[in-house]
């Protein structure tokens, strides 16, 4: 007995309603770029960086921000967040201080050397695939692309510079 498999088609040009729809494409897209960034870390040397601590690197970078405020921008619990800051300070990415300010003493994340060193190898990662995905698109629609996107993240991008 055949099995018969149904599968979702893919929308023409016209169809521009999906599926996929937007959360997906999205997905993929990013998909995409984290695959480029973990080859592009590994070809550098930084082999023991496991796909979890990638995240840590996500924008905006973490240097200097409290534990908790990592973990709520990473979406890991707090317990979770430290188990991961404990194992990059292990490998010489991070590091804790306790600083004094306004608020009392309190403990904060930072970067190492070694960390800024992992952030330029993705900067340049992502230069070089916005590069790619400029000249297969063409200019203007790419520029359009980013546009349409930090439109979309407004609401978060401000959120961080609060």
């Amino acid at each position: 007995m055949s099995r018969v498999v149904k599968s979702t088609p893919t929308p023409s040009a016209k169809d521009d309603a999906g599926p996929p729809f937007v959360g997906a494409l999205l997905r993929l897209c990013l998909e995409r770029v984290r695959a480029r960034i973990r080859e592009a870390v590994r070809a550098a040397g930084f082999t023991d960086l496991q796909d979890a601590y990638l995240a840590v690197f996500s924008y905006p970078l973490p240097d200097g921000v409290r534990p908790s405020e990592l973990a709520r921008r990473i979406r890991m619990s707090r317990q979770a967040t430290n188990y991961l800051i404990a194992q990059m300070e292990a490998l010489g990415y991070l590091e804790r201080r306790t600083t004094d300010g306004d608020d009392g003493a309190r403990r904060r994340v930072y970067f190492t050397k070694r960390a800024w060193r992992v952030n330029e190898t993705i900067v340049a990662c992502l230069r070089e695939l916005q590069a790619e995905w400029e000249g297969e698109i063409g200019q203007k629609r790419f520029r359009a692309f980013i546009e349409v996107l930090r439109h979309f993240a407004d609401e978060e991008l401000r959120s961080y510079s609060r």
